[in-house]
């Protein structure tokens, strides 16, 4: 029987793929740095073997599925090519796979996992459901009839996919170390557009999402009016948020979700519209929306005296502002103090005002050094030309973060794709 090696299984996409896998009895092992990742709890727990980087790992017999992040000059994947051994990108082998399922791909600039792992809790609760989801997390069911599963638009890596369906969340500029302006991250949606075989549901509410051209149905959801789902009478509490959902101006339903901010709404309201189009029940659908208990590292709260403190993945300046709206939804009587950690050179130089922006909603600013990627890690830009643009802040690192302290009865939200969690971690630390 194959043994599937991962190359980079730390990776939150080859993680969560791995359990996949693993759940349908594949054997599996796999390889990575030996720095500790969230990832990687959900694969010692399943038993999966973690191996340190080396050329060694690999033997004859072994199928090899490599880690996007990883060039084909990396030890491992040189000795397999050495061997002869079958060798098989990330996106390449997902794109395979899921030709054995009805596949639901969930694409967008922002907001993709935590839609996709709504789609998945809420289809699971109607017929065996697989899936694959950016925070890390895999399922697979052995009898799935469907698999939802991420697409991400970095480098087009989507366009490996040919799903039946496809959730389109928004379009925005993004990854500037690839896409040249919103027009090529434009280009690159619509060419996935022409892949889908069987619907797109995409947010009418969104510009460039309008223009989407496909050959199979487009439905539109969102806020407004010449959507074919609508969400009408939005009641937002410290609780949570209640909508009602009209289909083509007829009354559908009413739902509620346990989460907060317009951009939970426009995710609930997108797995309302796949599952009616699957002619999954109303009923089944608002319980399973209530249970849902949320992604890793997507408003991730813990309370530890009169502070709350949230984990939170935002590093574009449009997710730190929905971030921020849902906090002060969630928790009105409180200060909201935010603690970023810019992720990339590029990104932070892109986008410097509209960060300075977005944070400036928060009452106070605590800022990190910026995170460089695997792909760079120097810029011309520092922490000071970002510290500059706003009002109330201070720059941090790990040994001083018991400054947060004197923010009593406040959220707090440490915010960032690199590796903010160690901010709280050594937060959380200091408080002991």
């Amino acid at each position: 029987m194959t043994i599937y090696h991962f190359v980079g299984i730390k990776g939150s996409g080859m993680s969560a793929l791995a359990q996949v896998l693993h759940d349908m009895n594949y054997d599996i092992q796999g390889s990575d740095v030996e720095k500790r990742f969230f990832t990687q709890l959900a694969l010692e727990e399943s038993g999966i073997k973690i191996l340190p980087f080396q050329k060694e790992n690999i033997k004859p017999g072994l199928s090899i599925i490599a880690g996007n992040a990883y060039p084909d000059t990396h030890e491992e994947i040189e000795e397999a090519m050495k061997l002869g051994l079958p060798i098989v990108r990330y996106h390449r082998f997902l794109g395979d796979f899921m030709q054995n399922f009805t596949s639901i791909a969930v694409t967008g600039a922002h907001g993709k996992t935590s839609t996709t792992g709504l789609l998945s809790h809420v289809m699971g609760g109607a017929k065996p459901t697989s899936y694959l989801i950016g925070d890390g997390t895999g399922k697979g069911e052995q009898d799935a009839e469907y698999f939802v599963f991420e697409a991400c638009e970095y480098r087009r890596h989507f366009l490996s996919y040919f799903p039946d369906y496809a959730i389109m969340t928004n379009i925005d500029f993004d990854h500037p170390d690839y896409f040249a302006n919103v027009d090529d991250v434009f280009s690159a949606f619509q060419e996935m557009a022409w892949q889908v075989k069987k619907g797109i549901f995409a947010c009418g509410d969104d510009e460039h999402l309008q223009k989407i051209q496909a050959k199979v149905p487009v439905l539109f959801y969102g806020f407004g009016e010449d959507n074919d789902f609508q969400a009408r009478n939005i009641v937002k509490s410290t609780e949570g948020t209640t909508f009602d959902v009209f289909v083509r101006n007829t009354f559908y339903d009413s739902f509620s979700i346990r989460s907060y901010g317009d951009h939970n709404v426009l995710n609930a309201l997108a797995v309302i519209a796949v599952c009616h189009y699957e002619e999954i029940g109303s009923e089944i659908v608002k319980d399973q929306l209530l249970s849902f208990k949320g992604v890793k590292r997507r408003f991730t709260e813990k309370k530890i005296g009169t502070q709350i403190l949230i984990d939170d993945y935002a590093h574009h300046p449009t997710e730190i502002k929905a971030t921020i709206e849902a906090a002060r939804q969630k928790f009105p009587d409180k200060n909201i103090i935010a603690v970023f950690q810019p992720h990339t050179f590029t990104r932070t130089q892109t986008f410097l005002n509209e960060f300075a922006e977005s944070l400036n909603l928060s009452d106070k600013v605590y800022l990190c050094d910026i995170f460089g990627s695997a792909r760079e890690n120097h810029g011309k830009l520092s922490i000071e030309d970002l510290r500059e643009k706003i009002d109330e802040c201070e720059i941090i690192n790990e040994e001083s973060t018991s400054v947060l302290a004197k923010h009593e009865n406040s959220v707090i939200i440490f915010m960032g794709a690199g590796d903010i969690q160690k901010f709280q971690d050594a937060y959380e630390k200091s408080l002991q």
